[in-house]
C-alpha cells in the first residue's frame, strides 16, 4: 500500500528465468561469483530459479515504455545457509522507477517515506557504498536494528543495524539491453527482503520462524 501510494503500479515475473534475463540482461557476466553453481540453482543449461527479483526489470522494460514506476514481489531462490537472516528460498519485492531526470535523491526521498511509514518516525536510515553489476552507483540501505534498539544482537550480528535492502540508479549497459536511451533515461531500482523487513516490524529475533509452518506462531498475524 506505501508504494502504490507513491505512485508504483505491481507487477509480476517469472519464478524459472534464462540465464540471459537472470544475468546477462542485468550487466552481470557469466563468469562473475554470483552465476558460480555454488551460489545458483540449475535447473538445465541456460535455465535458473531466478536468484533475485531482478530479471523482472527487464521483461518490463522491454514491455513497457518510460515512465515506469513498478514494484514486483515474489520468491527468489540462493544457495545460502539457513540461519538466523538468511533462507535458500526467499521473499523479495523489487522496486524500479525510470524516467527523464530522475537522481539519486528521489531514490532517497522515496526509500525515506518508505522507513518512516513502515518502521515510524524514529527509525533511523543509512546509505552505504556498495558494488551490484545491474547499478552505477550502487547503495545498501540498512535500518536501526528495532529488535536490539541499536544495542547489537544476532539478528543484526551485533552492529546495531540491518540491512533491508540493496539498490542504485540504473546501469547505462541495462538500458542498452533493454533497447532504452541511456542518454535520455535515467532510473533506480532497488530489491528488498520482506521477511527481513518483517524480524525488524515484529520484533522476530530469527528469519526462520517465518518458515517453520508453526501455526501457533503464525496465527499472531493473521
Amino acid at each position: 500500500d506505501i508504494f502504490r501510494d507513491l505512485g508504483f503500479s505491481r507487477v509480476a515475473g517469472p519464478e524459472v528465468e534464462t540465464v540471459e534475463y537472470n544475468f546477462s540482461k542485468l550487466n552481470t557476466p557469466l563468469d562473475h561469483p554470483a552465476a558460480d553453481m555454488h551460489d545458483t540453482f540449475y535447473l538445465a543449461e541456460g535455465v535458473v530459479l531466478r536468484t533475485h527479483t531482478s530479471p523482472a526489470q527487464a521483461h518490463v522494460m522491454e514491455a513497457f515504455q518510460p515512465p515506469v514506476r513498478v514494484v514486483v514481489p515474489g520468491m527468489a531462490y540462493r544457495r545460502d545457509p539457513f540461519d538466523a537472516s538468511h533462507a535458500p528460498g526467499f521473499t523479495q519485492l523489487e522496486g524500479l522507477a525510470v524516467d527523464e531526470g530522475i537522481t539519486f535523491a528521489d531514490f532517497k526521498a522515496t526509500i525515506g517515506e518508505f522507513v518512516r511509514r513502515f518502521f515510524g518516525a524514529d527509525a533511523k536510515t543509512r546509505f552505504r557504498p556498495s558494488f551490484f553489476p545491474f547499478t552505477e552507483p550502487s547503495a545498501e540501505v540498512d535500518v536501526s536494528c528495532r529488535i536490539c534498539k541499536g544495542a547489537g544482537c544476532s539478528a543484526c550480528k551485533q552492529t546495531g543495524w540491518m540491512e533491508i535492502m540493496g539498490s542504485g540508479m540504473v546501469h547505462p549497459n541495462v538500458f542498452q539491453a533493454v533497447g532504452y536511451d541511456a542518454e535520455k533515461y535515467t532510473g533506480y531500482a532497488f530489491g528488498m527482503g520482506p521477511a527481513r523487513i518483517a524480524m525488524q516490524r515484529y520484533g522476530l529475533p530469527d528469519i526462520r520462524l517465518l518458515y517453520e509452518s508453526d501455526m501457533r506462531f503464525l496465527r499472531q498475524f493473521a
